[in-house]
């Protein structure tokens, strides 16, 4: 219930001054413009991370957990206040309590490390007198200079395969529905592992390198479709089936396990 706040009233009436009735006023309560970090402690937890969105797309309350900075992601719809997002995470503490726990232990990229390449295990290592930068063979990720550096260059590797992977992946796929891609870039987004404008402008995140070579074709294939059908309609998924094939095991796959891609390098 908001909050209310009495408040009394008085007149003058002649030599003789009355009391009327007291009436309440509502004190504004604060609506989302921007989005908003915050922390906020929860039993069980203690200080957490939370990301206030908002979103003028969205017509619920929504809760998840957003593993790239260990915290909770509150997306609010247009008209909630933001007193009312965060009393989500006392109606809801004890389910965070337990995702927040469940998260895989996060992976820096150094030496000795293991991580996901094309969905393959791959061990980290230094090789300091080298000097052929990074490169991947038999299992082993090999990188050569300081070991200090390993992780900006284990990282810069990463990117520059997706984009080796993903380009000509997606100019193939462009091709056979006859559509022109203006321009392809890679970011590090949270909750898309793609997206395409109307522009024709194709986006990905590079993380997609870690996961299995399906998944990444399949999301490659996902975006370019919406070069056709700028949707999720059926004409939409038809476009897909043509591209790609079936899909229902990338998807739960990318529903399952995407989460702990953001669990890898530093600053992630």
């Amino acid at each position: 219930m908001r909050g209310k706040t009495q408040d009394w009233a008085w007149c003058q009436k002649g030599a003789k001054t009355r009391k009327i009735l007291p009436r309440f006023w509502k004190k504004p309560l604060r609506m989302l413009k921007n989005t908003e970090e915050t922390e906020i402690d929860l039993p069980k937890i203690g200080p957490l991370p939370v990301r206030l969105r908002p979103s003028a797309r969205a017509s619920r309350l929504k809760l998840r957990i957003d593993p790239a900075f260990d915290g909770v992601e509150i997306v609010v719809p247009t008209g909630i206040s933001r007193k009312v997002a965060l009393s989500m995470l006392d109606q809801h503490s004890d389910w965070v309590a337990a995702h927040i726990q469940r998260l895989p232990d996060r992976v820096q990229f150094v030496p000795g490390a293991w991580i996901p390449f094309l969905g393959e295990d791959h061990a980290i290592r230094a090789v300091p007198d080298a000097k052929r930068g990074v490169w991947a063979e038999a299992g082993v990720i090999w990188v050569s200079g300081l070991p200090e550096h390993t992780n900006r260059r284990v990282t810069d590797f990463l990117k520059k395969q997706a984009k080796l992977e993903i380009a000509p992946r997606a100019q193939e796929y462009a091709d056979q529905i006859g559509k022109k891609i203006n321009r392809i870039s890679l970011k590090d987004t949270r909750t898309r592992w793609g997206s395409c404008s109307s522009n024709g402008n194709l986006a990905f995140s590079w993380r997609l390198v870690l996961a299995p070579e399906d998944v990444l074709d399949y999301v490659v294939a996902h975006e370019v479709a919406h070069l056709q059908e700028l949707n999720h309609s059926a004409r939409f998924w038809a476009v897909v089936d043509d591209l790609y094939g079936p899909s229902k095991k990338q998807q739960h796959w990318l529903k399952r396990n995407g989460s702990a891609l953001h669990r890898y390098g530093a600053g992630s």
